[in-house]
């Protein structure tokens, strides 16, 4: 039986402006937009509030924190993955990318990360068939190349797996993101509880698991991008060499650069700009990086990410559209511009025939309240 929903006296939020108006929705999709302020028998009144595309997150390591509340302490997945899920419901995210590593040490060494990416995969999967997940589940597979098994973790992912995205990590000490060693000492050593002579050798295993390794699991990784059918992303490129590397790979968009010069090299070569919301909302990189709003200010920004805060997005997203003056340029960092960024064509936008991915918010003070979010149709916060 056809289901029909309509949401009125909204400030709907279209790509390019937002008007007051109502959007109709029947079953699982988007039907019509009208304009005004009227509120038809049977409609649900918005009260003036923002109803924009449900948001897109494109890489959050959120399920991670879920799975190990607690240093060395293991959660059951299923409890972790449907916490996950709902987290994300109540901030107004529709459609996640579930960032997952592969490619591990698996030695017993202080450098170990042993290998997890498979079946927690499949669990998610299995979760979602079952019908227990609100939001709509992507794989972001997290393609460390300084690690042992990279090409055989990858090969164990086929084209059923909604892989959406492969990124391209090179986490070896002393370039990218940690160039800085006294900052990448002080986050290893704090996270992972090593003394001095610990971390010292796993400085020196990285960086020989790299010059060996290295190029050959870049190699692999830009093969399997290709038969899986994926976006393939870069991190953290720091120098216009490491853009013009990622772009020769094929690199589609650029997560989190860490310069001024790396944002403007991927904004000649066409790459799109991934920058962290908890950079924005904070006023800075916790890495001592370029900041998200210096970005902003010069137009180098194009998606925002919640990273480790699933909150920080539409926040991020909102404060985008004060700095720029204009509230749909600043919530299209969170819809339209991820959805094209992974050729995700179905969703992103209100518009006629897309799924009927909503969220619906108003902002106090400067902070954005959800107050009611709808997932291909269904209302799951």
């Amino acid at each position: 039986m056809t289901s029909q929903t309509i949401f009125a006296n909204a400030k709907v939020v279209l790509p390019n402006e937002v008007v007051t108006g109502s959007v109709c929705i029947t079953d699982d999709q988007i039907t019509s937009i009208d304009s005004g302020a009227s509120v038809p028998a049977g409609a649900i009144d918005c009260e003036g509030d923002y109803l924009c595309p449900g948001l897109i997150e494109l890489h959050t390591d959120n399920l991670e924190r879920h799975m190990m509340p607690r240093p060395k302490v293991d959660w059951p997945h299923d409890a972790a993955i449907v916490a996950h899920d709902a987290e994300l419901a109540g901030v107004g995210i529709t459609t996640v990318f579930d960032a997952i590593r592969v490619g591990s040490i698996v030695d017993d060494t202080p450098s170990r990360f042993p290998r997890y990416a498979r079946n927690l995969a499949s669990e998610i999967e299995n979760m979602r068939r079952h019908g227990a997940l609100r939001i709509s589940h992507h794989l972001h597979l997290r393609a460390e190349v300084c690690s042992e098994t990279l090409p055989e973790e990858l090969a164990e992912f086929g084209p059923d797996d909604r892989v959406g995205i492969v990124s391209l990590m090179d986490h070896t000490p002393g370039q990218r993101q940690f160039r800085n060693m006294a900052q990448f000492e002080a986050y290893v050593r704090g996270k992972r509880g090593l003394s001095a002579e610990e971390f010292e050798a796993h400085v020196i295993r990285l960086t020989d698991l790299r010059a060996r390794l290295g190029d050959a699991h870049e190699t692999a990784t830009v093969a399997a991008t290709e038969r899986l059918g994926a976006t393939l992303a870069s991190h953290d490129d720091t120098t216009p060499d490491q853009v013009a590397a990622s772009a020769g790979h094929g690199v589609h968009v650029a997560e989190f650069p860490t310069t001024m010069d790396a944002a403007e090299a991927c904004r000649e070569k066409g790459i799109g700009i991934i920058m962290g919301a908890p950079n924005l909302v904070r006023g800075g990189s916790h890495s001592g990086n370029v900041a998200a709003k210096t970005l902003a200010e010069k137009n180098l920004l194009d998606i925002l990410s919640s990273d480790y805060v699933p909150a920080a997005l539409l926040k991020g997203a909102v404060q985008l559209g004060a700095l720029w003056g204009d509230m749909a340029r600043g919530l299209a960092t969170v819809t339209a511009n991820p959805a094209a960024g992974v050729e995700l064509h179905d969703r992103g936008r209100i518009a006629p025939g897309l799924r009927a991915d909503l969220t619906r918010f108003r902002v106090v003070g400067e902070a954005p309240i959800v107050r009611g979010v709808w997932s291909n149709g269904r209302r799951v916060s």
